[in-house]
């Protein structure tokens, strides 16, 4: 609670300077016909969160020193690249290297995932994690109070689950981006007065792609509990997979082509306004947290059957919201 309360309390007092800051640099993210906001908006909130989450941790963690460093300078560095991608935009091959480069970081620091056979497969898919979450939070902030607010829920739960598991630093890394969220949120809630830019958005991903591994549960087999992290961060997975499939449809790069075909921005053309598109994904986002902590303990018939029965809905809703017309 300590982290929490500490990274929440920096989080607020540090947006309005890191606000003050990107308006005097010059970091300010315009209006236009692919973006949903109406005014100039500074960007570099992310940098709030990232001194709230890295000063809260250490201060108060002083145990797991060297799985604690490889976090934090896997998630310093795709935070650095993200304030200069924010300043002066970087190559997506460029952003790619660095993403590889911070997960390759966590990995060598001891970080990584252990339910395969091989090490080189649990290798391997420690960097598709890790780059795929980092970039699915990243695509996520797409609309007021989004990113931040799916972050929030989505730390809430493994925090949740790493004190049902004993956890101190999941429980910790999970605490001080809680804190960090729900106080950018108070700027960020629409209309926002500033933005998290890349830099919040690289980090606040790479810092859940990374408790998700940490995640243990010692009372269940792998088999079934690989799916919790999953699970708990599907609504960004679903988003970024809708969003590929659109722009590979549309004969479009999808790593390249921005627009506003999410989720979120399919939600409002279908009637919805942008606070009420954005609770949605909340509520959906605590639903699958729901779930994610009812695979504890399930056996591996319910484990798998919940995780098709999940897969099942995500193609119909894939489906459906690539029908909707207006975007």
């Amino acid at each position: 609670m300590l982290v929490f309360f500490s990274a929440l309390l920096l989080a607020i007092g540090g947006t309005p300077l890191a606000k003050r800051l990107a308006l005097s640099l010059g970091i300010i993210d315009q209006p236009s016909a692919r973006k949903v906001h109406k005014r100039p908006t500074p960007l570099l909130g992310g940098v709030a969160i990232y001194i709230a989450s890295i000063v809260a941790l250490v201060v108060y963690d002083y145990f797991y020193i060297r799985e604690l460093v490889g976090i934090l300078v896997g998630a310093s560095l795709v935070s650095f690249m993200g304030i200069w991608d924010d300043h002066r935009s970087i190559r997506p091959v460029v952003k790619l290297l660095g993403q590889t480069a911070a997960a390759g970081i966590l990995v060598a620091s001891g970080v990584q995932v252990q339910f395969l056979p091989y090490a080189a497969l649990n290798i391997t898919v420690t960097i598709l994690w890790i780059v795929g979450i980092t970039n699915a939070m990243n695509l996520l902030d797409n609309m007021d109070g989004l990113s931040g607010g799916i972050g929030a829920v989505a730390s809430a739960f493994f925090f949740l689950l790493s004190t049902m598991s004993g956890q101190y630093l999941v429980g910790s890394l999970s605490a001080a981006t809680l804190g960090a969220c729900i106080g950018f949120l108070f700027y960020n809630v629409n209309p926002a007065s500033i933005f998290m830019g890349d830099s919040g958005s690289l980090f606040l991903g790479f810092m859940l792609a990374a408790v998700g591994i940490k995640l243990r549960f010692p009372a269940n087999v792998d088999f079934v509990t690989w799916m919790i992290p999953v699970i708990v961060l599907w609504l960004p997975i679903f988003d970024t997979t809708l969003v590929v499939i659109s722009r590979l449809r549309g004969g479009k790069n999808p790593l390249t082509t921005p627009g506003k075909d999410h989720v979120s921005h399919r939600l409002v053309a279908m009637g919805l306004t942008q606070r009420e598109a954005v609770l949605v994904l909340y509520l959906i986002c605590g639903a699958l947290g729901v779930i994610a902590m009812f695979l504890t303990q399930a056996s591996v018939f319910e484990g798998y059957a919940i995780g098709v029965a999940v897969l099942i809905l995500s193609i119909w809703g894939l489906g459906r919201l690539e029908e909707v017309a207006g975007l």
